[in-house]
């Protein structure tokens, strides 16, 4: 909604809100926020809200420290399950002290590639969101346990789907806040589940998968779960992704439908999927962004592996949903839930943008099931994999110039290095499958 500085004073005093949270965003994608007594409000809509950003993980040093919150009214929310001494939430970009937005600004590096589809005539990008999550049982102290909250499968029902009640919690309380959702349901794993909100402008779309995070992990805890985005949290079990639907709009005209093609695919489409595949293995790092990211981009577990498209098949890493017009859209697969949802989008579209741009001719379909081809096979039809782990996707990122200039000198340069360091952490922890196969044999 577009409120107004009036509007939100208003509703805070009437809905007697005692406290603000001043949110954002870090490089690593964990939200974080400055909340501050509703006496301090009209400071914060007056743009004059301080932070210390050398606290905040790939932020900025000591000595430049200084930044400033400009809350985005039509972020405004009162979050609904707090009933006494309410909260409510803006979402913010960051500024310098000297009024620039800080170039490390997740949502801000968004904006700024938004900005260059507009330069080319798009005014916005569509974006719905498909974030996958598990429900683990707690003990006692609150922790989580590996212990499944259920047994269920695909679509299953309750009582097979135990995480039921808690998921239609879920759901009222994103509806209560604004959320329009499509539908809602138990994923192939047991304990694992998804909900469908209503497409949005890119920004706004980030926005609520940030917001729905939030919502998930807290309803959870009411519910004595705990609910994780992390990829792949169990072996031998189907991971949990986030596909990202996308379409580029002229106005009131979406730029990727053309009727008279038999797929229903534009040119401007075609070129756009053409630049993402270009991309995809460079802007990996971005997309799924943990170590664990890698070991759910595996074959035989429907998350994709391969870079390749298909409009009826859903092995390849870009699929093109049966719906035409308004609606024609391409769905990116690769993304997991772990990723900055602001940075994902951001290299997502960058990679779009310059296959409109160069022109770029996409590969033929590949309408057939790839994880049964051999690695000849993938070879011959010009289908490459996805980095196999965290490391090969750092090196991919770096030698991808587009990408890079999507995030920005500071963003990369932050972002490598803390995922250097995690690499290297993970690189020399001795792991219990490591002990399971050697401590006896050797």
């Amino acid at each position: 909604m577009n409120f107004t500085r009036e509007d939100i004073l208003r509703i805070a005093k009437e809905q007697n809100v005692r406290f603000i949270r001043l949110q954002f965003t870090d490089l690593l994608g964990s939200i974080k926020n400055v909340e501050i007594p509703v006496s301090q409000l009209e400071k914060a809509l007056d743009n004059k809200m301080m932070f210390d950003g050398s606290s905040i993980e790939g932020y900025v040093r000591i000595e430049e420290s200084d930044m400033y919150l400009f809350p985005d009214l039509s972020t405004w929310v009162v979050f609904p399950w707090v009933t006494e001494n309410k909260v409510a939430r803006l979402i913010c970009d960051v500024y310098m002290p000297d009024g620039t937005p800080f170039a490390g600004d997740p949502r801000g590096i968004l904006k700024r590639v938004l900005k260059e589809a507009e330069e080319m005539g798009f005014t916005t990008m569509n974006v719905g969101p498909e974030p996958e999550f598990f429900l683990f049982q707690t003990d006692d102290k609150g922790n989580p346990t590996m212990e499944l909250n259920d047994q269920g499968g695909y679509f299953d029902l309750a009582p097979t789907d135990l995480g039921e009640n808690c998921r239609r919690d879920i759901v009222l309380t994103l509806e209560e806040m604004g959320f329009e959702i499509e539908a809602s349901h138990h994923e192939v794993a047991p304990g694992q589940h998804e909900i469908d909100f209503k497409y949005a402008d890119a920004v706004k779309s980030a926005d609520q998968i940030q917001t729905f995070k939030l919502v998930v992990k807290t309803i959870a805890r009411q519910h004595g779960l705990h609910a994780t985005f992390m990829p792949k949290p169990l072996f031998g079990m189907n991971g949990s992704g986030m596909h990202a639907h996308q379409s580029l709009f002229r106005g009131n005209e979406n730029a990727f439908y053309d009727e008279s093609d038999k797929l229903g695919l534009s040119t401007i489409a075609r070129q756009y999927m053409a630049g993402v595949l270009r991309h995809a293995r460079g802007f990996a790092a971005i997309t799924n962004p943990t170590v664990n990211s890698y070991k759910r981009l595996v074959p035989g577990y429907e998350a994709p592996c391969y870079v390749a498209w298909s409009a009826s098949n859903r092995s390849p890493m870009i699929r093109i949903p049966a719906s035409r017009g308004l609606s024609t859209r391409i769905e990116v697969r690769n993304p997991d839930p772990a990723a900055n949802p602001y940075l994902a989008l951001a290299v997502m579209l960058k990679a779009g943008l310059d296959g409109i741009a160069n022109k770029m001719s996409i590969p033929a379909p590949v309408d057939r099931n790839i994880y049964v081809m051999s690695e000849e096979e993938r070879m011959d039809a010009g289908i490459p994999s996805l980095p196999i782990d965290l490391k090969e996707a750092l090196a991919e990122l770096l030698r991808d110039d587009i990408i890079c200039e999507a995030l920005g000198d500071h963003a990369l340069s932050h972002f490598y290095e803390l995922k250097e360091i995690e690499w290297d952490m993970y690189r020399t922890q001795i792991h219990q499958w490591e002990r399971d196969q050697y401590l006896t044999m050797y």
